[in-house]
């Protein structure tokens, strides 16, 4: 599996395609509807900019040497008519654009976090938090101007420049010639220009993750940090991680400054070898009025090329954007479910392996031909030294990850059978690392079951003990929660995280280290109330702590991914092996604390 930190840059696996224009499509044309209501009033907007110029030549050659006052009262209220139109035109196709590109990033955005929630945990260990978020946040956002002006803009600078060349043609052949002669010399510069502005944005793009992967990680290690005391070592490492984003950006913004000054300085040479040209080869021939609505033409035709320059440029770092969004959408889910997948209840609660081979990684083996079964309703412990493969065991009966060969059963069917929402909804676990979501504690609680009544709740706390602790909080039940729960010690947590699992009241219960950090007084109290609750349901319990599971219906012993031993707590007491010298080894601590 490859591993990736904040300071290891990401290698694109593919680069922007036909592919990626066709994905973004979809998600364009569910709202063409107001794409086109869009185009039609930026057309519109257009075409009212473009009339004004020939009203000012009328005015100028015809109108004002003729002194008909009637004919430039009928110009100046043709020109104010189309000012007021021109003017709403602009207003409500903002207003339809922006909803156009926001509602295609909420959908663009819902899809990508809807994908991230089915992708496998594989994806999420093979890179940090922040390197997630930002195509989430950051590269979506980047699209908005894209999306909301770039695309319509582009389509009407097209047809602006189109009608400016004909009005140009119409007025002067001779002038309109001259003036389309830059337009190759603008194609060249923008072509060299992209051949070194799109390697810069992928990296920059590179580095911006690589800096949010670093400060998240360090808001989440705050606590760390402070207790190490590192916050010069870290500052370093922000200042080297920023400053690598400052110098791609300047890279960047240098080459993307070109663009504009290089275009403006060729339509201000154009313009002056126009005058040139009337004055030295065409002896001031044309009219005053001609020659003002062609310069003013000009520009008109010269402006879309300026923004389509800059539209080049924004296009250019969409894509660099684009690709690796679709990158997060081109990961597919390792575990999913099939054509055959069906919704299966567990009656029972057996729990078999068969020759099951796992590993994280493809060098280190970490399960080798495991084989096990457990009768419904047991409760079977699983202990073993640290990295032995005690919570991998618990993560291959929930499938959050595959096997690489054998089986898991349960009732007798492979899992792989199973939906997996519909074997989720069967099996309660509670995880190593507690999660406790920011609101209430009932809310936190009711996340197990959502259905569950406030009742329900404070039944199942009572029954586990621990309704006077949740009493004692500031607002009892009601009582909230900020991310990350610092408020509440590690213990505090677990409680709340059993709760959560029991609620949902599953067949086979899986506890990682449930009451790891509990205080003895109130662990004897929960494994009273947890007695109870365990009956007819199949449960495996992950301890260290083996005073925890000794009244467990059986004991496996695991180390380097194999069972050295199984039995009940006399069983292998009585054997004298390695379940025994652990056991004895925590009484003989315990009696010298």
């Amino acid at each position: 599996m490859a591993k990736n930190k904040y300071d290891v840059d990401e290698v694109l696996t593919k680069e922007f395609h036909k592919g990626h224009l066709k994905q973004l499509l979809k998600y364009i044309l569910p709202y063409k509807k107001s794409l086109f209501i869009s185009l039609f009033l930026m057309l519109l907007c257009s075409f009212m900019g473009l009339i004004c110029p020939y009203l000012s030549k009328l005015a100028i050659d015809t109108a004002i040497p003729n002194k008909d006052i009637k004919f430039l009262f009928i110009l100046s209220a043709i020109f104010l008519f189309a000012m007021i139109i021109l003017r709403f035109c602009i207003k409500h196709r903002v207003l339809y654009m922006e909803n156009f590109g926001q509602t295609i990033l909420t959908d663009l955005r819902k899809d990508l976090f809807t994908h991230l929630q089915s992708l496998s945990p594989n994806y999420y260990d093979s890179r940090p938090d922040g390197k997630i978020l930002i195509r989430v946040v950051n590269y979506i956002n980047s699209l908005s101007n894209l999306l909301t002006n770039g695309l319509i803009d582009l389509i009407c600078d097209i047809v602006t420049l189109l009608i400016s060349v004909g009005f140009m043609f119409y007025l002067d052949i001779r002038l309109t010639i001259i003036a389309l002669i830059s337009v190759p010399l603008v194609i060249t510069i923008l072509t060299i220009i992209k051949k070194f502005q799109r390697p810069l944005t992928q990296t920059l793009n590179i580095k911006d993750s690589n800096f949010v992967a670093f400060i998240t990680e360090q808001i989440n290690g705050l606590k760390v940090i402070k207790a190490f005391v590192t916050q010069n070592r870290n500052i370093n490492i922000f200042n080297k991680l920023s400053t690598d984003v400052v110098d791609i950006s300047l890279k960047s913004s240098k080459l993307n400054f070109l663009v504009w000054p290089s275009v403006e300085n060729i339509s201000v040479f154009v313009v002056s070898l126009i005058y040139i040209i009337d004055v030295i080869y065409f002896d001031c021939s044309i009219k005053l009025g001609v020659l003002s609505a062609f310069i003013t033409y000009f520009w008109c035709f010269w402006s879309p090329i300026m923004n389509i320059g800059n539209f080049y440029n924004s296009l250019v770092i969409a894509m660099s954007q684009i690709e690796r969004i679709f990158e997060v959408f081109d990961e597919k889910p390792l575990i999913y479910d099939t054509d055959d997948s069906k919704d299966i209840d567990i009656n029972e609660g057996s729990v078999e392996f068969r020759n099951v081979n796992f590993s994280y990684d493809e060098d280190t083996s970490l399960i080798k031909d495991m084989n096990f079964f457990v009768n419904p309703n047991e409760t079977i412990a699983l202990v073993g030294p640290t990295g032995a493969g005690k919570t991998t065991i618990a993560n291959l009966i929930s499938r959050f990850y595959d096997v690489h060969l054998g089986e898991v059963l349960l009732d007798g069917v492979n899992i792989k059978e199973f939906k997996i929402e519909s074997l989720r909804k069967q099996l309660g676990v509670m995880l190593q690392d507690t999660t406790i979501f920011s609101g209430t504690v009932m809310d936190n609680i009711r996340y197990g079951k959502l259905e569950a009544s406030d009742e329900d709740i404070i039944k199942i706390c009572k029954l586990m003990n621990i309704h006077d602790f949740i009493l004692s909080l500031k607002d009892g039940y009601n009582t909230v929660i900020n991310e990350g729960a610092s408020e509440l010690s590690l213990g505090q947590k677990q409680l709340i995280s059993l709760a959560r699992t029991l609620i949902a009241d599953p067949k086979i219960l899986i506890l990682d280290e449930a009451t790891s950090n509990i205080d003895t007084k109130t662990e004897t109290l929960l494994q009273k109330g947890l007695q109870p609750l365990l009956k007819n349901r199949t449960t495996f319990i992950i301890a260290h702590r083996l005073s925890t599971i000794k009244e467990a219906s059986k004991i496996m012993y695991i180390s380097n991914g194999s069972i050295l031993e199984f039995g009940t707590h006399e069983e292998l007491m009585n054997k004298h092996g390695a379940y025994y010298n652990l056991y004895t080894s925590q009484n003989m601590n315990l009696q010298y604390s």
